[in-house]
C-alpha cells in the first residue's frame, strides 16, 4: 500500500510526510498480562524522566502543536496524541487500556513522541491519499456519535472510497482496529519539523511492540 501526498498540500506544508508499515498475522486480546507489566515499567520510566511543566516544549510535541494551529485545531484543547497520553500518566492517572493492539501502539507513540494512526487493513480500499479537506465534507471519527462537517482547512487522508483520518489526530470509526483485526496498517505521522528518520524509527518501534504482544 502506498501513500500519496497531494502536491499542492506539499507546497503549503513543506516537510509534511508520513510513513506506512503493515503488520499482519495478528491475534488481538482485550488484555495481555505481559503488556500490562511492560506498560507499568514504561510509565514508571516516563514519570522518572519527564517533567509535566516542560513536556509541551519537547521538539516533536512542539512541532505537532505548531501544525495543529495551522490547520485550525487548538492544541490546548485537543492535544497531540502522544502528549495527551504522557500528560495523563505524568498527572498520576492510569495508562488507558483499550485492547492489546491499541495499547501497544499507544506505548510506541509515547516512547517516540510520534503520532501514530492505525487502520484495519481489511477495511481499506486501494492506496491512501493525503490532501486538504473540502469544505462541507463529513467525517465520523472513533468515539463520535455523529459525523462532523469539515471546514476545508483540515488535512485529511482518504482511501479509494472514504476519508480514513483527519491528520494527524483522529482516525475514522470505519477503519478502527479491534480485537477482530488481523492485519493493521500503521501510519507514523510527520509534520514540518519532524525528520523522516524519526517516522521510520517510530514505525519500527510500533512493529516491535505490536508483534511482541499481538502474535
Amino acid at each position: 500500500m502506498d501513500l500519496v501526498v497531494d502536491p499542492e498540500l506539499q507546497e503549503d506544508f513543506p516537510g509534511l510526510i508520513a510513513h506506512l508499515v503493515e503488520v499482519g498475522s495478528l491475534t488481538v486480546r482485550e488484555r495481555d498480562e505481559r503488556l500490562t507489566a511492560f506498560a507499568d515499567a514504561l510509565v514508571r520510566e516516563f514519570r522518572e524522566r519527564l517533567d509535566l511543566a516542560t513536556l509541551k516544549d519537547e521538539p516533536a510535541l512542539r512541532a505537532y502543536r505548531d501544525f495543529y494551529w495551522r490547520v485550525g485545531i487548538d492544541p490546548t484543547k485537543i492535544r497531540p496524541a502522544s502528549e495527551a497520553l504522557l500528560r495523563r500518566v505524568l498527572q498520576g492517572k492510569e495508562f488507558p487500556r483499550i485492547n492489546a493492539l491499541v495499547d501497544a501502539y499507544n506505548l510506541a507513540s509515547m516512547r517516540t513522541r510520534i503520532a501514530i494512526a492505525a487502520f484495519d487493513t481489511g477495511h481499506l480500499h486501494g492506496d491512501l491519499t493525503m490532501r486538504l479537506a473540502r469544505a462541507g465534507e463529513s467525517f465520523r471519527g472513533i468515539g463520535m456519535t455523529a459525523p462532523v462537517v469539515l471546514r476545508g482547512v483540515e488535512v485529511v487522508v482518504e482511501d479509494a472510497e472514504k476519508l480514513v483520518a483527519v491528520y494527524p489526530y483522529r482516525d475514522a470509526d470505519a477503519t478502527k482496529v479491534t480485537t477482530g483485526t488481523r492485519e493493521t496498517t500503521f501510519m507514523t505521522c510527520g509534520v514540518p519539523g519532524i525528520e523522516w528518520r524519526s517516522l521510520v524509527e517510530a514505525a519500527e518501534t510500533t512493529r516491535e511492540y505490536v508483534e511482541r504482544f499481538c502474535r
